[in-house]
């Protein structure tokens, strides 16, 4: 399970998931963001509160306003830090590798959604030898076309790939356990366990576990101060020690709960034409940050349908990205599909050398939305990893990403996702994306030595 001390049984721990807002100093040129985080939240945080989610939403007045995702626990052995940072060396093998990363809850034009994010994920793929992303980008309810060439990464795991202290594995496929939260109508319960069996019936999904929780989770929506979709989660107990119990049973893990939204928020959010953050994301997130953090494996969650009503109401025809959450009953099968082929965590310094590990020294860049500051952007900024980031499509804005201390040639804005692609497509080919632009203005000529240099020769 990877993590030392975790004992046989968590039924007597309380475990809890809740979003914590601080203001924290601003640091001089945003140098060395990850330790000043790091060392101002600890300051912040209880003893017994995990950080598992990062976000900076927003800067003024002199301070970083930070959203944190918190696990806490009564006596749960700690997992290594999400500020833990690695460096690698940059790679220079041919393979050209991306990373494409839109948070989750933000409200994103691409990728805000179910699934919508999709096509722009297909056009990135084929720009490049290797895709990994995360399920926000890809899962569409009843529907999950990743590319090929593309990994399946929950979004806590990402952000350690890119901090260096895991690698990725590519499989051929996982043993999976299901889990489901126990409900009083057997119809709901049902369109779970039929979607499990529609995936075992139709490209060989092994299901080495189905498990019913009963009290089941209790996961409620929110919204964070700055508008982002977070929540709250209790009753995670039961959940815990069942993964600990089952460890050498299952390499991946699936869930599927009722989260708690306010009531008439299923007909609001279909009626908002695209407009309304997507409520369900946030805590769906914090829940598998906190699994895959702490046990070291592929996790990925779908909300149950919360009553026949609702699956019985009519949404109207919806806007085009909310289409494949309005025809589907148990938002499973996306899940199932990606977590198939996830890629394993390894964790071991040792074992990320070994051929065929995928490190962060193997990543070329990052697309991102515009404005989404968190780890992953500060880890890429820390490996010397090129970043692009996409203008059109971005949700909730914390301020340009170019006021980061990026070194030369490391950062580019794209307009779209088309855009996007070229500058990809420019970097695999090794042709600065300048070049293929107009104007072209005249590269600067320096005189050496310069006067300080000149100075510095006769000291010596």
């Amino acid at each position: 399970m990877n993590l030392p001390g975790m004992p046989a049984r968590l039924g007597v721990l309380i475990l809890h998931l809740l979003e914590k807002q601080f203001s924290v100093p601003l640091v001089p040129g945003n140098q060395g963001l990850i330790e000043h985080l790091e060392k101002a939240l600890s300051f912040q945080l209880k003893e017994n509160e995990i950080p598992i989610r990062v976000v900076i939403a927003g800067i003024d007045d002199g301070k970083y306003l930070c959203e944190v995702g918190c696990l806490v626990d009564a006596d749960l052995p700690k997992a290594p830090s999400i500020f833990s940072f690695a460096r690698h060396p940059r790679s220079a093998g041919e393979n050209f590798n991306a990373v494409f990363i839109v948070p989750t809850g933000v409200g994103a034009e691409v990728g805000g959604h179910a699934g919508d994010a999709t096509p722009a994920a297909q056009l990135l793929a084929s720009c490049c030898n290797q895709l990994i992303t995360h399920p926000n980008v890809v899962n569409a309810s009843d529907v999950n076309e990743i590319p090929a060439n593309a990994h399946y990464v929950e979004g806590s795991v990402l952000c350690r790939f890119l901090m260096g202290t895991v690698g990725l594995s590519p499989v051929r496929a996982n043993r999976l356990a299901v889990v489901f939260d126990a409900q009083s109508d057997a119809m709901i319960e049902n369109l779970v366990l039929n979607t499990v069996e529609s995936a075992r019936t139709t490209y060989g999904l092994e299901c080495t576990g189905l498990y019913r929780l009963d009290p089941p989770l209790e996961l409620t929506a929110k919204t964070s101060k700055s508008g982002r979709a977070i929540g709250e989660g209790r009753q995670l107990e039961s959940l815990f020690a069942l993964l600990v119990e089952k460890a050498d049973e299952f390499d991946a893990v699936a869930i599927s709960s009722l989260i708690g939204v306010p009531t008439g928020l299923h007909d609001q959010y279909f009626r908002s034409e695209g407009t309304m953050i997507n409520p369900w994301g946030g805590i769906e997130a914090m829940l598998t940050h906190a699994v895959s953090h702490c046990f070291n494996i592929p996790s990925a969650h779908a909300p149950m349908m919360e009553s026949r009503e609702i699956l019985n109401e009519d949404p109207g025809r919806v806007d085009p990205r909310m289409a494949a959450e309005a025809i589907s009953s148990s938002f499973l099968q996306c899940v199932l599909k990606g977590l198939k082929r996830s890629p394993r965590i390894v964790s071991d310094s040792n074992k990320m050398t070994t051929s065929g590990v995928l490190t962060a020294r193997d990543i070329s860049c990052l697309v991102i939305p515009e404005g989404c500051i968190g780890l992953p952007i500060l880890a890429a900024l820390e490996q010397g990893i090129t970043v692009i980031a996409v203008r059109e499509g971005s949700g909730l804005i914390a301020q340009e990403l170019e006021t980061l201390p990026w070194a030369d040639h490391q950062f580019y804005r794209a307009e779209n996702y088309w855009e996007a692609a070229g500058i990809l497509s420019a970097l695999r080919a090794g042709i600065s994306p300048a070049s293929v632009r107009r104007p072209l203005g005249r590269q600067a000529v320096e005189t050496w030595p310069t006067q300080e240099t000149a100075n510095e020769k006769k000291v010596l």
